[in-house]
């Protein structure tokens, strides 16, 4: 997708086409990983059409396997090749639609880093990839349309809290690191699902032209000015003077009958 003005116009005319995605792993930048690339441990797809969500988690590959809660840490690549298995059975046939996702760029947090884990842990089965070109980072749409400074960095939280309190499951990045350590998998799986559900919240309100953001562009202060209390009365007023002509008209053409 070319740009943010062409994904507002196709996402609007073909919402059924997309879908949005995001994950959570181990830290990222944990020393004790030692160099073995972070384990995936939850992954979220939203139609973006239906809002209907499509959850791959430890936990549920846990359940599917018959592991008990005390031999995950045991079981963790037998169990995080199953999620991964399921994420690419899902994945496998919609490649040609289109993916909106936040920052999700390389090896280290990606698509590419999906796919790793998969074919690392699966023995050199290659995951199923979709395309670049049909890969939309929401963060860049958003930077585009809103400017780079749309909202204070980090900009995902900051951005929450510009449209009201944070989702209730929110985590952040430190405190998904705690429970991934503390294997509260339930918590971090609510957390990335409440991330997407947000993700889609904003598309809705890019659409509607009803997004708040700190941003200083054109179509922000346009945005600002449509949803203005002044811009309301104004749209009252001049459909009130539509209508008195209207009415006027009308009042004319009967009497010129008579």
């Amino acid at each position: 997708m070319a740009d943010a003005n062409s994904f507002i116009k196709e996402i609007k005319a073909h919402p059924d086409r997309f879908y949005i995605i995001h994950y959570s792993s181990e830290n990222l930048f944990d020393e004790t990983i030692q160099g073995i690339t972070p384990r995936i441990t939850s992954v979220v797809v939203s139609h973006y059409a239906t809002g209907q969500l499509q959850s791959f988690a430890i936990h549920t590959a846990a359940d599917v396997l018959g592991v008990p809660r005390q031999n995950v840490s045991a079981q963790y690549d037998l169990i995080e090749r199953e999620m991964l298995r399921q994420l690419y059975d899902f994945l496998g046939p919609r490649t040609q639609n289109f993916w909106v996702h936040w920052n999700m760029r390389s090896v280290v947090f990606g698509f590419e880093h999906l796919a790793h884990r998969y074919q690392t842990l699966s023995g050199g089965i290659v995951a199923p990839m979709v395309p670049v070109e049909h890969r939309i980072n929401l963060n860049d749409v958003l930077r585009e349309k809103y400017g780079d400074l749309y909202a204070e960095h980090p900009q995902m939280i900051n951005l929450m809290r510009m449209q009201g309190e944070l989702p209730m499951h929110f985590l952040t990045g430190e405190q998904e690191s705690v429970c991934f350590a503390n294997h509260e998998f339930i918590r971090m799986h609510q957390s990335t699902i409440s991330k997407v559900q947000f993700f889609r919240y904003v598309i809705r309100q890019i659409i509607r032209g009803k997004l708040k953001t700190a941003g200083k562009s054109i179509a922000n202060r346009i945005d600002r000015l449509l949803d203005s209390r002044v811009a309301r009365v104004v749209a009252f007023f001049l459909s009130v003077l539509s209508l008195g002509s209207w009415v006027v008209y009308l009042a004319v053409r009967a009497t010129s009958l008579f």
